[in-house]
């Protein structure tokens, strides 16, 4: 059932009821903005931070993590208010040459986050299967738009939950290998510091968090909750239970991205070693912590990068549809044609590319590129009377936006001019 017959049957006399079971109804789609926020990317970065500064750069994930609740909080809230996505909204509200300009250059950043997610899986296959990464990255894709394209999204939320479930647990199975100073570690959580040489590790553990499909996409799934628009109250309850839901799916991101910032500090930091792949971080940790720890780092790696390409295909999906000011339905022409356009396009740029990891480099400066263009569209809406009526952003948070949206544009170009 498409996204927008949901809505037209909850808007008509549908209410829900908020007791404490009832409340786990609304858990879900946060988890599918998560799988972006421990994507191979970030996994990459992290690693780069644990194995060259310790626990130091831990307070970046704190960071990074209460920046992409406001922002994912808000753009739901575009969601749940108008009953939207911000493609859709972008495409009425905007002018013309805008909403086009804005969310085709979307659609180049969904590829891009395509590219690195299938990038990431056929990286792991390789260490598993040894599979070549041509081969790996065909099969990732193949397997991605089979889910996308055959299950329903409530199928495929769940799937997300288990991948989710499965990183997560493979983690907390690695730290159990290792001897963490948690007293170092608590410290670098809070304290703000910026060793020598680091400024590029830390814009990109920023730059690779809040990515611009995230804001898209998590627009248009949090309808899959949506009930009777006419109702203040229940759109009241709707936010308040959104907001836990985006809550709890970001402290999960937060402790997988210091998992793995742990585990590189312990295994990598304290031996003096310095990681510059993935590969490397799973050959290096089979002699330091057994066979079993490398072989659950590279699963945990393939189930990342297969869920994160599922949730970037599915954003390539809602940004594409929202350009002729449909919702994401994946019988819908304009959904299926935005889903392939993302992996297809993504998938060929593979095939072209020599180097693996020179590929993530170019994928990551064109998220940077976009991601002002994506943010600012998302502050002029929400805090648009016209558009969100009396759930238009308060003074308070539009100046948290603005501010959140000033640091991620000046860290992700002075990560841009870093790369020249």
């Amino acid at each position: 059932m498409s996204f927008d017959l949901l809505k037209d049957l909850r808007r008509k006399d549908h209410k829900p009821r908020f007791g404490a079971l009832d409340i786990l109804k609304y858990i879900g789609p946060g988890m599918l903005v998560t799988v972006g926020f421990i994507d191979p990317g970030n996994w990459a970065s992290n690693i780069a931070a644990g194995s060259g500064y310790g626990y130091t750069l831990l307070w970046m994930v704190t960071l990074s993590t209460i920046m992409l609740i406001i922002l994912q909080h808000n753009v739901a809230h575009l969601g749940i208010a108008t009953g939207l996505c911000l493609s859709e909204a972008a495409t009425r509200y905007t002018p013309r040459w805008v909403s086009k300009s804005v969310l085709l250059s979307a659609m180049g950043a969904s590829v891009s986050t395509s590219l690195a997610e299938i990038l990431g899986a056929a990286i792991a296959l390789n260490m598993l299967f040894n599979i070549p990464i041509p081969a790996g990255a065909l099969m990732t894709f193949a397997f991605v738009a089979i889910m996308l394209l055959t299950n329903s999204y409530q199928k495929i939320e769940k799937i997300i939950i288990a991948f989710v479930s499965i990183i997560g647990l493979s983690f907390l199975y690695e730290l159990t290998l290792v001897d963490i100073d948690w007293v170092a570690a608590g410290i670098g959580w809070v304290k703000p510091s910026i060793p020598e040489g680091s400024i590029v590790v830390v814009m990109s553990v920023l730059g690779a968090v809040v990515m611009p499909h995230n804001l898209f996409l998590h627009s248009e799934v949090i309808q899959s909750r949506q009930w009777n628009l006419e109702d203040e109250s229940v759109i009241k309850r709707q936010l308040k239970f959104e907001f836990v839901d985006t809550f709890l799916a970001m402290v999960v991101g937060w402790a997988i991205n210091s998992a793995i910032i742990l585990l590189a500090a312990t295994s990598f930091f304290s031996n003096h070693i310095q990681v510059g792949a993935l590969q490397q971080a799973e050959s290096i940790l089979r002699p330091l912590l057994g066979s079993s720890a490398s072989i659950v780092f590279a699963v945990a790696l393939l189930f990342a990068g297969v869920a994160s390409t599922i949730t970037s295909g599915m954003a390539g999906g809602s940004i594409f549809a929202g350009l002729y000011g449909e919702p994401y339905d994946i019988r819908d022409s304009h959904s299926r044609l935005g889903v392939l356009a993302s992996l297809v396009l993504a998938l060929l740029i593979i095939f072209l590319i020599r180097n693996p990891y020179h590929g993530l480099i170019i994928s990551q400066m064109v998220l940077s590129i976009q991601l002002p263009f994506t943010i600012g569209l998302q502050i002029y809406l929400t805090s648009s009377r016209k558009v969100m009526g009396k759930y238009v952003n308060e003074s308070f948070t539009k100046f948290m936006l603005l501010f959140i949206g000033a640091v991620v544009v000046w860290l992700n170009l002075k990560l841009l001019l870093s790369i020249f």
